[in-house]
């Protein structure tokens, strides 16, 4: 079994963002500037914009994410912060529609995205990630801590490239309350700190 540590996501860990977004999936293409950037902004932008911004937002910090390890080597990311930060969020109708809190809280953090390496999947990076994001949301004193995850049980099919949100049940065996379920296959979730 692989020893699991997590480490927030600062200028000095940019290769290991970089290698936990480009094992797989849409992390290389996306550079976790989907939550952030609104849909126009978000089209007109290339992968090395994307990729400067992301660094330009870990250099003047503070970490808008961790950086999970495997044995020492990079093997996922997850994005986590205050919600208004992440401004398509805040335009999105799962959300809307679900949470309970205002839109303007900056006490109200959001985990938005996960990104595993291929190689390390399987190994409970997402769960190591998701635990460390709660210390990380409470020491930086976040009230509530929402995210938006994919209902497995309601698919019958499911892409590895959809679970970048996480899965309900990841969600729900961290102690996360369903406060609503806007469509068949997305919750919104809560844990107050």
């Amino acid at each position: 079994m692989a020893e699991i540590t997590t480490a927030p996501a600062t200028t000095a860990q940019w290769h290991d963002v970089q290698s936990a977004l480009t094992g797989g999936g849409d992390g290389r293409s996306c550079q976790c500037m989907w939550p952030v950037l609104p849909n126009k902004e978000w089209q007109t932008t290339s992968v090395d914009e994307r990729e400067r911004m992301l660094r330009d937002e870990i250099d003047a910090g503070p970490p808008p994410g961790l950086v999970a390890y495997a044995d020492g080597r990079a093997a996922g990311w997850v994005r986590v912060g205050p919600r208004p930060a992440q401004r398509r969020v805040l335009r999105s109708r799962i959300v809307k529609s679900g949470t309970q809190e205002s839109l303007e809280d900056d006490g109200v953090w959001a985990i938005t995205c996960f990104s595993i390496r291929r190689e390390h999947r399987g190994l409970g990076i997402t769960r190591a990630l998701l635990d460390a994001a709660v210390d990380y949301a409470r020491s930086n004193g976040a009230r509530v801590l929402e995210a938006y995850p994919i209902d497995t049980d309601s698919r019958r099919e499911t892409r590895s490239n959809d679970l970048y949100v996480g899965t309900l049940s990841t969600f729900a065996n961290a102690g996360f309350e369903v406060i609503a379920h806007p469509t068949p296959s997305r919750a919104v979730v809560a844990l107050r700190l």
